[in-house]
């Protein structure tokens, strides 16, 4: 089948290469010419394990290329996939979807024949109906079905999410658009994944649904760590134990300095924007979010009462900038509100990711950058972890310490056991664990 993917951000490039691996043609279609001078040419514009190759072997194969321009791709498609960005909007929090509606005027303008033009963008539920109205719109004549699929896609592992994800969410009711679907798909039949298909505006719903939740798991078991450090307890083994109910299951109850990324700070203000607008609020995911957004900033307290309550003159070293391993992506890294209230608190911040400090660096310009863990820790008061990269699970903690100024080490992602740190001599601090408080 013939595929215009519209939008080579991380979801269009990651679906658009793996329907090319399918065996589909696929074609990738943006507007910055930069960008698609870069794909053309190889360049693979963000991190994500895997994609260079799989572009580059569906390029040479014949199945995927990239341009500027939609409509000879969009005519010549038997499927339209909108995978635009859609950020929060300014001011109020609502999902930005002038882009997703743009696309939709170019599209059906371009379509001929008979084609299924799917929201892959995260959008709110609705959109598809108002996708489809400016689409009738511009185009009378035009024939067509707007179908929801939205992305479950995690980053770090999107390529291994989509070719073997837990469920395909369809949103249609056109008997030809589900024929359609159900073709594109037809690779993943070996692999058993379940095609559900629902109304258009439930697969909307769907897809906030699943990060709100998810987004909820993450504040609940940080607020669990919060009254761990006060009663002398264990998140880890208090998640250990409710995650083994499988009504609860065990993913998503790591305690940390908050969660970031792309998706669920964006997505549960844009459904909580929404239930508000239809006089619905969502009283648990408004508290998911506040707590969210204190916790990123209280984590410079956690790293100051480990130097004594005073950070001003120190160095603190940071390892791990981006919202999670294996990612390029600092959107609202917890990094971000950390490392900007220990500058606001007077201390001098080092850093150190494996790959994500070249988005950092216009953030956090006032940040020394470093090229290792070590040379990170070289002179620092305090190092603190981050994100969990492999990296940084098997350190030599001996060079670290002996590289320190003074050895503490605060440990937001409870990487390291808080006896083994205390045999070797640091002043240790970790996140929810009994005799770990700072």
């Amino acid at each position: 089948m013939r595929v215009a993917m519209i939008g080579t951000g991380y979801v269009g490039l990651v679906s658009g290469a793996c329907f090319a691996d399918f065996g589909h043609h696929v074609t990738c279609v943006d507007k910055d010419a930069r960008k698609i001078a870069a794909l053309r040419a190889g360049e693979i514009p963000i991190y994500e394990p895997d994609l260079e190759r799989l572009v580059a072997s569906n390029v040479a194969a014949g199945r995927l290329d990239f341009g500027t321009e939609l409509a000879g791709p969009v005519a010549a498609a038997d499927a339209v996939f909108i995978a635009v960005g859609t950020p929060s909007r300014r001011g109020d929090g609502h999902a930005d979807l002038s882009y997703v509606y743009a696309a939709a005027r170019e599209i059906a303008v371009a379509l001929s024949g008979f084609t299924v033009v799917v929201t892959k963008s995260t959008v709110p539920v609705g959109t598809g109906d108002e996708v489809e109205r400016i689409m009738r719109e511009a185009n009378p004549k035009a024939e067509f079905a707007v179908v929801s699929n939205p992305e479950f896609l995690r980053e770090g592992a999107a390529i291994q999410d989509f070719k073997h994800p837990d469920r395909i969410v369809i949103g249609t009711e056109d008997p030809r658009a589900r024929e359609v679907m159900t073709e594109l798909y037809r690779p993943l039949y070996l692999n058993q994944a379940p095609l559900m298909f629902t109304g258009r505006r439930t697969a909307e719903l769907i897809k906030y649904a699943a990060n709100a939740f998810l987004a909820t798991k993450i504040s609940f078991i940080n607020e669990i760590a919060d009254l761990c450090e006060q009663v002398d307890a264990d998140v880890q083994e208090v998640a250990r134990g409710i995650g083994l109910d499988n009504r609860i299951g065990r993913k998503f109850l790591h305690a940390g300095p908050g969660f970031g990324g792309s998706c669920f700070p964006k997505d549960t203000r844009a459904l909580i924007k929404t239930a508000q607008d239809y006089g619905v609020p969502l009283r648990i995911l408004e508290a998911v979010d506040s707590v969210n957004e204190v916790r990123k900033r209280a984590m410079a307290r956690k790293v100051a009462a480990a130097l004594e309550g005073n950070v001003r003159g120190k160095t603190v070293a940071v390892l791990g900038l981006t919202f999670k391993p294996n990612t390029d992506d600092m959107r609202e890294a917890p990094a971000i509100a950390l490392i900007t209230a220990l500058e606001d608190m007077g201390a001098k911040v080092r850093a150190y990711d494996p790959v994500g400090m070249e988005q950092a660096r216009p953030l956090m310009p006032a940040v020394t950058y470093c090229d290792s863990a070590y040379a990170c820790a070289e002179g620092a008061d305090a190092l603190v972890i981050v994100t969990e990269w492999e990296q940084f699970r098997a350190l030599d903690l001996d060079r670290v310490k002996r590289a320190m100024n003074a050895p503490v080490m605060v440990d937001l992602r409870n990487v390291y056991r808080p006896d083994e740190m205390a045999k070797r001599g640091f002043v240790y601090a970790s996140v929810g664990r009994s005799g770990t408080k700072a």
